[in-house]
């Protein structure tokens, strides 16, 4: 490696393979200097009412509608979602923003209790320091916000870590906080590599750690955490099962799958990935559903026509097809896509595999990208089964007309964080979002995030 990339990185557009900016990494001086300031600015903070923080947090909410335009555009240009869908979620961080500014306060206020001796009891949920957030590139906008929202309104101070490639949109949203009055240094971008940040999670004013990445990175954070006995909230991977039962709605469920394998070009923890269909309307699924995958075009993430644009990075397209080529070795058959296109740009085809079974990457690994794993079940029990017969539990789906049905499924034996019935969804506001089993631990939204990472504090006075 010579000395420009120890010192710094490029960020790549997908769509061109051109290069949009350099960035130099921080010393390990510069990124302990800016801890020190993000824990000074939180001092501070801290002492500011809830009413106070949710007024800085609803500004922000009008920031991000202001700057829309040029923060959609930022977002496709690094890591090549379709724009309508960058400005999606733009969207989606506003209605985050809105919630956490109304709601976040009921959850954050104190409670009374009457203690058992007749004295009372003062519950406070106070914020306990400065939280290091580590987030991926999918979602350049929204894996920062939902973590650093909630926080800031819960009193902490933040800092982010994001990935490399979307660098340009974490110092944009900096921007957004302090134009919407933010204290400066309350929220930090920290442009750093792996050690520095090893020792970032191990820095005495340092409180919490939050990751969403790779099971592998969970454990790896985990552990270093763990040691400095810091917090963990993870969000990590998942190959989501969709089960098409023998009573499903087969165009409702086809269109819904195609949709849920797609968006976002494929590049989304919570997609739907595997599809477990039952041997009575297999057939009638599968023909469909190739019909529909083989109509997603590929193109450049600016043209509305197109309906997927390009993967993130041509090692991410690389390793996609790595794991479909591995699968096709162990008996996986291609319905439709599967190879790399020609033409510039990381482009990867919608895909169909089909005679998916256990021991291929197509069953039992996570497919981050444009690329559907067809099952088939032997009948709906088969397929809830199939369906927790996974590493991961972060979400899932069921397609039946029998609505009581599907949700005395999802109770009872869906081993997942979420599911969706006849639908499907990425993340709502008001409801939790987060794993089981190799798909992390720890909630965000609902609620249950803005409490993660604070202090439920007892005031005992006693009679």
């Amino acid at each position: 490696m010579d000395n420009e990339e120890t010192k710094g990185f490029k960020t790549i557009n997908p769509t061109t393979e051109k290069e949009i900016k350099h960035y130099n990494y921080m010393t390990e001086t510069e990124a302990f200097e800016a801890v020190e300031r993000c824990h000074e600015a939180f001092s501070e903070w801290k002492l500011k009412s809830l009413s106070h923080r949710a007024e800085i947090i609803q500004n922000v909410a009008k920031k991000l509608a202001a700057h829309k335009d040029e923060y959609a555009q930022l977002m496709t240009d690094e890591m090549g979602k379709l724009l309508k869908q960058s400005q999606q979620e733009i969207e989606l961080c506003q209605g985050i923003c809105e919630y956490t500014a109304t709601q976040g306060q009921e959850h954050l206020k104190d409670e009374n209790r009457t203690l058992p001796n007749g004295g009372k009891g003062i519950i406070q949920q106070a914020p306990i320091g400065v939280i290091y957030g580590i987030q991926p590139w999918n979602f350049p906008l929204y894996q920062a916000i939902r973590y650093a929202i909630v926080n800031l309104m819960a009193g902490n101070g933040v800092l982010l870590k994001h990935a490399k490639n979307v660098t340009g949109s974490a110092l944009m949203l900096n921007t957004i906080f302090e134009e919407a009055g933010l204290p400066k240094n309350l929220f930090t971008v920290l442009i750093i590599d792996h050690d520095t940040s090893d020792k970032i999670i191990e820095h005495d004013k340092v409180r919490g750690v939050t990751l969403t990445g790779s099971s592998e990175a969970g454990k790896y954070i985990a552990e270093k955490a763990g040691k400095a006995l810091k917090k963990t909230v993870l969000e990590l991977g998942s190959n989501d099962a969709y089960l098409v039962l023998d009573d499903a709605d087969i165009e409702l469920a086809v269109k819904t799958s195609v949709k849920g394998r797609v968006f976002n070009n494929g590049e989304t923890c919570v997609a739907a990935k595997r599809f477990v269909v039952v041997d009575e309307v297999y057939d009638e699924f599968k023909e469909a559903f190739v019909e529909q995958m083989k109509a997603i075009n590929y193109g450049n993430p600016n043209d509305e026509n197109s309906k997927i644009g390009p993967m993130a990075r041509k090692d991410l397209r690389d390793k996609i097809h790595s794991q479909v080529e591995d699968s096709i070795k162990k008996g996986a058959d291609v319905l439709c896509g599967g190879e790399i296109p020609s033409e510039t740009g990381y482009f990867y085809p919608a895909t169909i595999l089909a005679n998916v079974k256990e021991g291929q990457p197509a069953y039992d690994e996570e497919l981050f990208g444009p690329v559907a794993s067809l099952i088939k079940a032997k009948d709906n029990e088969d397929a809830m089964r199939i369906a927790n017969d996974s590493r991961f539990g972060l979400g899932g789906g069921i397609f039946s007309k029998d609505e009581d049905k599907a949700v005395e499924l999802a109770k009872k034996h869906f081993d997942t964080g979420m599911i969706n019935i006849n639908s499907f969804g990425l993340a709502h506001p008001n409801m939790p979002f987060g794993g089981v089993k190799d798909s992390g631990y720890g909630r965000e939204h609902g609620g249950f995030g803005i409490r993660e990472f604070v202090n439920s504090k007892s005031i005992l006075l006693n009679n």
